[in-house]
């Protein structure tokens, strides 16, 4: 390769180390923004040039071949130098700038979120934000984010996670479907109770508790397999069925205090401590680096001090 050819390619050789971490065209093009026709018309020709070919295409995926898998190794580090310098130059110019692509569950977003983006923009104003709602957990790394805001106990090790408060569960049902079908006293009694139920994979849904003695150890735990009327992917539909008389919601806490119709609901069990199902922290969770660009690090600081108070029920 003429040196003319190795300074054309470094713009192509760059790409084909965000198509080793996204393994997609289109989110490569997503990634760089350009068209996802440039992007295979560009890969195309890096690979004409060097003479071998750098990934397989299937129906549903895209994987490195040796070849390709052998140049992203030698040159990624490279490449990721480069950025971390970019990164670092223009945090000496003070004010973060640029494009925070942040990711949060619908509800979360809509309630709590979407307050605190007026202020920060505000506050920042070379800084852009693009928020993708979305109650799927999503590969950061892949579909381009830099930032997520999830309600969870764990972290994968590849991921730093920054804590903006505290959060829980709590077990809600409004007077009129307590009326009707009577209060539970213990949690096994949920077994024939109408629960709205959190859609996710996996088996029989089973809602779990605790019973903390005042020394705060834990004096009961039981487990009890739950049925109901509606399943839903949204902790805000769930809120509403509850509030509707259609059963007992298991909610997490920055949705079951939120809206007009929390105040039509009461909390059920108060005594026993829901575990296990919803996280207890609310996290700001990004892909691991050596250090957080300016802009994402503003924006976490921001959602931290707009959350730090919590969620607490309407008084």
């Amino acid at each position: 390769m003429s040196s003319h050819d190795f300074e054309a390619a470094l713009p192509d050789l760059h790409m084909l180390t965000v198509i080793a971490e996204t393994r997609s065209l289109t989110q490569t093009a997503r990634r760089l923004g350009i068209a996802k026709s440039s992007v295979s018309i560009r890969l195309k020709g890096l690979e004409r040039v060097l003479g071998v070919p750098l990934v397989r295409r299937t129906t549903r995926s895209i994987t490195l071949t040796p070849a390709g898998q052998q140049l992203v190794e030698e040159t990624g580090a490279s490449f990721l130098h480069i950025e971390r310098g970019i990164a670092g130059v223009r945090d000496l110019a003070g004010a973060p700038r640029g494009l925070v692509r942040m990711t949060a569950p619908v509800a979360l977003g809509r309630q709590h979120l979407a307050p605190a983006i007026p202020r920060l923009l505000e506050r920042y104003p070379e800084l852009r934000l693009e928020l993708d709602l979305n109650d799927r957990f999503v590969n950061l790394t892949q579909e381009g984010f830099d930032l997520a805001v999830r309600h969870a106990s764990r972290v994968p090790e590849s991921h730093i996670a920054t804590v903006l408060c505290e959060t829980r569960s709590v077990l809600l049902a409004s007077p009129k479907y307590l009326a009707r079908r009577g209060t539970p006293e213990h949690p096994s009694e949920l077994a024939g109770h109408a629960c709205l139920l959190y859609l996710r994979d996996g088996g029989s849904p089973t809602w779990s508790f605790e019973r903390r003695e005042r020394r705060a150890r834990v004096a009961e735990r039981v487990s009890v397999p739950v049925r109901g009327p509606l399943r839903a992917n949204n902790s805000e539909v769930l809120r509403e069925a509850a509030a509707a008389a259609m059963g007992v919601g298991m909610l997490p806490d920055f949705t079951a205090w939120s809206g007009a119709a929390s105040r039509e609901l009461v909390a059920v069990l108060p005594q026993w401590r829901p575990v296990g199902f919803f996280g207890e922290r609310l996290q700001a969770i990004r892909p691991w680096s050596p250090r957080t660009p300016r802009a994402v690090q503003c924006v976490i600081e921001h959602l931290r001090e707009t959350l730090v108070q919590g969620f607490s029920p309407p008084s």
